[in-house]
């Protein structure tokens, strides 16, 4: 089975969240399954650079006639993993991040760079490149939707079957429906039944609406998307889809040849369910490393974009509490700019008990996780969450909210979970500082009992979250599909 997988980036060549951990860890995973996986990915210089040998597949030009080159290589950063390139360097060859410039703000050009992304991928599905064809086209979020709408309107559409992986139903890619001539779209696809959102331009309604097929990254938030309260206001085309059958939630994986604290070289010491004295070394390197003095309480991580929708408005309101009660917290992220001033002040008030590190670095979360005691994703929603599961992979018990597939992954500590051996971190239910508090004080109250702590860390370390159960249910899904 062949398939094509379309994203705007993927891990270890660029990385701004956990859609590059999906794109980069899923296809070794279909592989493994028994597919015949290449990736489309735009130039942009990360990732023209891991292309190795690259091969000129084709010339093309985009709808509004910007040339560009589809470039075929492999990916020594992914185990040879085949893949093509999109080169367009006016488009692609700039500082910043795939989304943001160096100052933060959008690129005015979003919608021609993405749009060539998807344009290319329905080339390939048409068969631009004479040796390899896909039978599947599976996108992921509104970078890449755009192929869904350019193969419904194909003039000679392949008989190939498309899935659409929704990762955040909030970033929709939305423009000016001026834009959809230059597009090279028909005006009746700016459609309430096509790609019109409210006046606009939406990119991600290309993958909703025109995909064979729409996944989303949990079962939660399949159904979640379906409410008005999680719905973006798409959540009655959602309903629709799934009254057909053709919304499915499929949990995330870890990739487990990254996020393994018996083989991790960025950690200060391996370790294992077993052997868990490593992980004690952890959290005094961590604790060293951040500044901070050493404590008795639990140490709290926190590897996150610091948005609200994320909890951090809670995180901030709780730190007080948090420390006075012995406890430490570790903050990797960036994001929004009061809540980044607010964990400064409180780093700046509590220098001995709370650090913040702003940006992004890779080494730096697997020792957090390695070396923390509690990871902490309170969110407001989370459609799958990753980061979760990497604490549970590292002994770092998840304290969450009860959404999307946060409620997928994580047993509370009650009472009744504990004495059936279910347990696996602390859940709160209400989007609400009180209710958040409460899960906190399960925390330190488990972490003052070490050995239960110690039982529920292994088994929260024991939890099988791999990426071949889901490689088992994509490959059925486009097996259904009549590939």
């Amino acid at each position: 089975m062949r398939v094509l997988q379309v994203s705007a980036e993927i891990f270890p060549l660029l990385k701004t969240g956990g859609l590059a951990d999906v794109a980069g860890a899923l296809p070794a995973a279909l592989a493994q399954a028994g597919a015949d996986v290449r990736v489309l990915l735009p130039g942009f210089p990360a990732l023209l650079e891991g292309l190795q040998e690259p091969a000129l597949v084709a010339e093309i030009h985009a709808p509004w006639g910007e040339p560009a080159r589809l470039l075929f290589g492999h990916l020594p950063a992914l185990g040879g993993l085949p893949g093509y390139v999109v080169e367009a360097p006016n488009l692609y060859g700039r500082g910043g991040n795939p989304y943001q410039d160096e100052h933060g703000q959008p690129w005015a050009d979003s919608h021609r760079r993405f749009a060539l992304l998807g344009f290319a991928a329905a080339r390939l599905a048409e068969g631009l490149d004479g040796w390899w064809a896909p039978q599947v086209v599976h996108s992921h979020d509104w970078h890449a939707a755009l192929v869904n709408a350019y193969l419904a309107f194909s003039p000679h559409r392949p008989p190939v079957a498309t899935v659409y992986t929704v990762h955040n139903l909030a970033y929709q890619g939305l423009f000016g429906p001026g834009h959809l001539a230059e597009l090279g779209l028909p005006h009746t696809a700016l459609a309430v039944e096509g790609l019109e959102f409210h006046g606009q331009l939406s990119f991600m309604k290309a993958g909703l609406f025109y995909a064979d097929h729409v996944t989303t990254v949990s079962p939660s938030y399949a159904r979640e998307i379906q409410t008005p309260e999680q719905g973006c206001g798409l959540q009655g085309l959602l309903r629709a889809r799934a009254a057909l059958g053709q919304l499915t939630g499929i949990l995330n994986g870890v990739d487990r040849r990254v996020w393994d604290p018996a083989a991790d070289a960025l950690i200060a010491r391996r370790f294992d369910k077993d052997k868990l004295a490593g992980k004690a070394h952890c959290r005094k390197a961590l604790q060293a490393e951040m500044g901070l003095e050493p404590r008795p309480g639990p140490l709290f991580g926190m590897v996150s974009r610091l948005a609200g929708q994320k909890g951090l408005p809670l995180l901030v309101e709780l730190i007080p509490e948090l420390v006075a009660r012995g406890g430490q917290l570790v903050t990797l992220g960036s994001g929004d700019a009061g809540i980044e001033a607010a964990l400064r002040e409180a780093a700046a008030a509590h220098p001995e008990a709370v650090a913040i590190r702003v940006g992004y670095d890779e080494a730096l979360a697997h020792r957090i996780f390695a070396g923390s005691d509690v990871t902490l994703v309170p969110s407001l929603y989370e459609p799958c969450g990753l980061t979760q599961m990497y604490g549970l992979r590292y002994g770092s018990l998840p304290l969450v909210r009860r959404v999307g597939g946060l409620a997928d992954t994580v047993v509370d500590c009650t009472l009744e979970d504990l004495a059936e051996r279910k347990s696996t971190g602390f859940v709160f239910d209400a989007f609400d500082a009180g209710e958040m508090r409460r899960a906190l004080r399960r925390a330190f109250a488990l972490f003052a009992r070490q050995t239960e702590w110690k039982t529920v860390q292994r088994r929260a370390m024991a939890q099988h979250f791999g990426w071949d159960d889901a490689a088992e249910q994509y490959m059925a899904l486009y097996r259904a599909l009549g590939t």
